[in-house]
């Protein structure tokens, strides 16, 4: 990796990181995509866009915390048995590739992204909110270690999805990510190190700018609106990466 491609990652990690302050999802996502198109591994892809996360979740969290967009209480039950699926999932995919189980994981995020839709039309899917946190983190950390991203696209889609207040979903997985991103850094970094540190700082750049600007705008943009674009987003997503493994 050249030097001189420091500020393209800048712009990677800034666009990256205000789609996911402010819809609660897809930093590790789309900062992968890209990694992934330059020719990475998805092991050193996911080693890479962890470490610069470690910096731009704790700043989005920290900026989600002082606009008061945090539920602590349910901040405690994503964030311990995230951590805990996101040490085995980066312990899984430095053992073994992971490639064979995105196409399940982007499908059930279109499924959720077609629900959080349904939703922000005016219909209700559920009246039932998640009682099973726990559950669900231990499941994201452990995709979002495998996948090199995906813990704010599975948590903040299903608390959504059934029925979360907009502004305090997002702020509070944006926060209890932060906890399970130093989880997965230092487990692959500890197997694998750091081979790309100009991608590292420009993403991790890009993102730390970005990151108070999009805490500020979840807490003024219409409900409605966020999650539209939640679910437009996971639906774009969702869709490409089906197409990209379904023709090879």
């Amino acid at each position: 990796m050249d030097w001189s491609q420091f500020l393209i990652f800048v712009g990677v990690g800034l666009l990256a990181q205000m789609i996911d302050g402010a819809l609660g999802m897809a930093y590790g996502i789309v900062s992968n995509a890209v990694l992934l198109a330059f020719g990475l591994p998805p092991a050193v892809a996911s080693t890479t866009v962890h470490t610069a996360e470690v910096f731009t979740t704790g700043v989005s969290g920290g900026a989600h915390a002082l606009f008061g967009n945090v539920d602590w209480k349910a901040f405690r039950r994503l964030a311990i048995p995230g951590v805990i699926g996101g040490i085995l999932g980066a312990w899984f995919l430095a053992s073994v590739p992971g490639e064979a189980l995105k196409p399940f994981v982007y499908a059930y995020l279109l499924i959720l992204g077609v629900v959080v839709l349904v939703r922000a039309a005016g219909r209700v899917v559920s009246h039932h909110r998640v009682r099973h946190k726990g559950v669900l983190g231990f499941f994201a950390g452990l995709l979002d270690a495998i996948g090199g991203g995906g813990w704010g696209a599975i948590a903040t889609s299903t608390l959504l999805a059934r029925g979360g207040a907009v502004r305090q979903t997002i702020g509070t997985v944006s926060a209890a990510e932060f906890v399970v991103t130093i989880a997965i850094s230092t487990t692959l970094v500890a197997h694998m190190g750091v081979q790309h540190w100009p991608i590292v700082l420009g993403l991790l750049v890009g993102g730390m700018l970005a990151a108070p600007v999009a805490a500020w705008l979840v807490r003024h943009l219409p409900p409605r609106y966020v999650m539209t674009a939640v679910g437009c987003l996971i639906v774009g997503i969702s869709l490409y990466q089906l197409g990209r493994y379904l023709l090879g």
